[in-house]
């Protein structure tokens, strides 16, 4: 088995661009972080910055016991992110007393042919299957308990005016709402993985983006569609858009190549 990765971030309309990403592999394991600066706080660039090194510094030394890695390795893993945020509201004084940030984090075994994935926040992670949905996150927002409820389509949840409205975020002390894969995912040739920041997720619906990834010939491909859509549909005051593609490839498959890209259009 193999895997074929892109990357992309866009500051949108935005003086800055609040979101990171960054991802870490070995011959056995892959890693992937996507977290987002929470909008209308202070430091939400600096809060996406450490939820990315802490979570990949913490999963790069898992022992031999803790493989593969699970959806609650990955919720610790979050969880001690959300520790070092708090941390560092304390010493960065009143530009970051309150900043906050969302965050997906995906773990594939190459050797076990496994994915786990845990999320806080609205920043989202998919995976496609057969030309389907085969795993959307459920957000921690306002609008996704309304949806659950009834009382609101997963369409009209996209427009809302309280659409930006979390229910858990990383920054935040005491009880934090954190969910995670149950145990692992097994994986099919073929499958794949989108992690996306709301700025994409709100204007690229799930058929579009099952359209886009079949015709696209690579991750990248299926990227720069979902972003031109962004920009096609989204006004100049856009919010910042990220998200990293992982495909899972037949390692037999001569003609994919293993791509690690990032770009900032």
């Amino acid at each position: 088995m193999r895997l074929v990765t892109a990357s992309l971030t866009d500051r949108g309309g935005r003086q800055r661009n609040e979101d990171s990403l960054g991802d870490w592999s070995s011959e056995r394991l892959y890693y992937c972080v996507l977290a987002d600066g929470a909008g209308g706080h202070g430091g939400g660039d600096t809060a996406s910055a450490i939820v990315v090194d802490s979570v990949l510094a913490d999963l790069r030394y898992l022992t031999v016991g803790e493989l593969p890695p699970t959806g609650q390795r990955l919720v610790s893993a979050l969880a001690h992110a959300n520790d070092n945020i708090v941390e560092e509201q304390t010493r960065g004084g009143a530009a970051l007393k309150d900043m906050r940030s969302t965050a997906v984090v995906l773990a594939i075994d190459c050797e076990q042919r496994t994915a786990a994935w845990a999320h806080c926040g609205d920043s989202r992670l998919y995976c496609f299957r057969g030309g389907n949905v085969r795993v959307q996150t459920r957000d921690h927002s306002m609008v996704q308990e309304m949806v659950d409820a009834r009382l609101l389509s997963p369409d009209a949840a996209r427009h809302h005016p309280r659409r930006n409205v979390l229910l858990a975020a990383l920054g935040e002390r005491g009880d934090l709402h954190i969910t995670g894969s149950s145990g692992t995912f097994s994986l099919l040739d073929r499958d794949a993985f989108l992690l996306c920041s709301d700025g994409l997720w709100e204007y690229v619906d799930e058929t579009d983006m099952c359209e886009a990834l079949h015709n696209a010939a690579t991750p990248d491909a299926w990227l720069d569609a979902l972003a031109a859509q962004v920009r096609a549909t989204a006004d100049a005051n856009r919010d910042n858009q990220s998200a990293m593609a992982v495909w899972i490839v037949d390692a037999e498959d001569t003609q994919a190549t293993i791509l690690q890209t990032s770009r900032a259009p």
